[in-house]
């Protein structure tokens, strides 16, 4: 943990090799916009961890350094003994790492279980050439990838949907196959995005449950602007504003940090102050705003 957090009495990454997701000193920079300045936090394995923070704060960037898509000026991130500072997207699934976005990124064209089965295409057995020609083997492996998709249909609650078409589909049924899309290949690390953006506040406690479910198995990490459910879900939360952590904890001390409650009052002046924090960088609202 750097210098800063430390001070700030906030939680300690965990030992190394122990399995989670751990990030050390991270900086990153678009321009002369600093998007995460010496960032340092840990999701344990087993836990549910919260990323929280007004917009603009850098949340969205750190999924993105962890995912490759953003490489960090300095600092490591790792994930158990794999080293993921500058990995590349297309080797997450085969690390066990999965993530969702804040849309829901179906194709169309494709029925709900074959979305959900382009998740578990990095196992496949059968080479090109096999399905090419439509060999035995091809269509065994076809059989099993759908199975696989079908039951994590099921744990979402939307095995039902199966054959329908995601364009058919209301936002929060489409997010559910999103979801189960991530969880085919089977995750140790699964990183959700806004996983509650779109749903009505009937389906927060559903949603609850199975994120609550799912760190049985993995080590999950969310981003969510929903306050009510991070505080129910989440064992550990760490907080951002404007790209540095200001606090981190159990979720009520984290409730109860009078730094979190300033970083969250004053909407539309921080608004301002981000505007011309864009500005100044030479990067449009627009962009930065896709940043996190």
């Amino acid at each position: 943990m750097n210098e800063g957090s430390s001070a700030l009495g906030l939680v300690s990454p965990s030992p190394a090799g122990s399995g989670g997701l751990e990030v050390s000193g991270v900086t990153v920079r678009f321009g002369g916009l600093t998007a995460l300045d010496d960032i340092s936090l840990s999701a344990a394995p087993r836990q549910v961890t919260g990323i929280i923070g007004p917009n603009g704060a850098g949340k969205t960037t750190l999924l993105n350094a962890t995912c490759g898509f953003v490489t960090p000026q300095s600092g490591t991130i790792s994930f158990g003994s794999h080293a993921l500072t500058g990995v590349r997207p297309h080797r997450l699934a085969a690390l066990g790492i999965a993530r969702t976005l804040q849309g829901v990124s179906l194709f169309r064209g494709l029925s709900a279980v074959e979305n959900v089965m382009v998740g578990a295409t990095h196992s496949a057995r059968a080479g090109f050439w096999s399905g090419f020609f439509g060999l035995p083997r091809s269509d065994r492996d076809e059989r099993r990838l759908r199975e696989q998709a079908l039951q994590a249909l099921d744990r979402v609650g939307a095995r039902d949907l199966a054959d329908s078409m995601p364009e058919t589909l209301a936002y929060g049924l489409r997010k559910r196959v999103a979801l189960a899309r991530a969880l085919v290949g089977q995750p140790r690390l699964l990183l959700l995005d806004e996983p509650a953006s779109g749903l009505s506040e009937k389906e927060l406690p559903g949603l609850g449950e199975l994120i609550k479910g799912l760190s049985a198995e993995a080590s999950v990490v969310v981003i969510e602007h929903r306050m009510d459910l991070v505080m129910s879900v989440c064992d550990t939360i760490f907080v951002l504003d404007f790209g540095r952590l200001i606090a981190a904890g159990p979720p009520a001390q984290v409730r109860a940090d009078p730094a979190v409650t300033a970083a969250y009052l004053g909407v539309e002046e921080r608004a301002g102050a981000a505007r011309e924090r864009v500005e100044d960088a030479g990067a449009t609202p627009a962009e930065e705003a896709g940043r996190d």
